[in-house]
């Protein structure tokens, strides 16, 4: 499938990457000092950050907004697209309550979609909830054995629907394979992915890069925002790809790419 530049997320990046060299091999995503050119490009992208947002989403940088404090990682990959280099930018999970933004690469799989199953398997763990409570305000003992057969139902319908939100992501690397993330974690002895394994910024910024025939040269992540009470996330520093979950799906991804380690 063709597509024009002006309908993709890439930046081109020629114009100002003079005298920056073009690396021939992948950086891996989980060293601690980024590739020059994606360090060039985290800083194109940060430029637009600083009102990208303004009004919709408080990153804890603009003390007047009237919204909760959330920081936020985003990421960069350098790719080369018909012949340009440029970038591709990402944030993981989601930023102003969605997940999609112009000008930031989809997610894999839409969950916050309003016709998804998501939705309707929420509401069902809801109605269990409210079940429950209910019969644990009237008389307890006589309801013993029916809370007990519900809260097993909720348990088994929470387990059900996060193994079909984790079969749903699809995730393709540049040799064309397609495997889902629940597959990749237990072919690597996991039980199961970490909740939210695939909202990270680094697998979207490649699976984007290969569904639209890009070739990924160097990558970068860095906190925006205040940082959290409980991690040392700080504003503007770069860090590795997250290892519980962000490893073993980019090991997948990046199969037949040559990286540097």
């Amino acid at each position: 499938m063709e597509h024009s530049k002006k309908d993709l997320c890439f930046v081109e990046l020629s114009a100002i990457a003079e005298g920056y060299s073009i690396p021939t091999r992948f950086s891996s995503p989980f060293n601690l000092s980024p590739h020059p050119l994606a360090i060039e490009a985290a800083s194109q992208l940060q430029s637009r950050l600083k009102n990208y947002f303004a009004g919709k989403h408080n990153f804890g940088l603009d003390q007047a907004a009237d919204l909760p404090v959330i920081g936020k990682m985003f990421g960069v990959l350098v790719v080369e697209f018909e012949g340009k280099v440029g970038y591709l930018s990402a944030f993981s999970g989601k930023v102003a309550s969605t997940n999609d933004h112009p000008g930031f690469v989809p997610p894999i799989f839409n969950l916050l979609a309003s016709d998804g199953f998501l939705n309707e398997g929420m509401e069902e763990l809801g109605r269990m909830g409210t079940q429950i409570e209910e019969l644990e305000n009237q008389d307890e003992a006589p309801n013993l054995p029916e809370i007990k057969a519900l809260k097993l139902a909720r348990k088994n319908h929470s387990i059900q629907l996060q193994n079909k939100i984790f079969d749903h992501y699809e995730l393709l690397n540049c040799q064309g394979d397609t495997k889902n993330i629940r597959s990749i974690f237990q072919s690597l002895g996991h039980k199961n992915p970490p909740s939210g394994a695939g909202e990270c910024a680094g697998p979207k910024l490649l699976q984007y890069a290969f569904t639209h025939n890009m070739k990924p040269l160097a990558m970068a992540e860095f906190w925006w925002g205040a940082s959290p009470k409980s991690v040392f996330w700080k504003h503007r520093n770069f860090y590795p790809s997250c290892k519980e979950k962000c490893e073993p799906i980019l090991g997948f991804m990046l199969q037949g790419i040559e990286v540097v380690e």
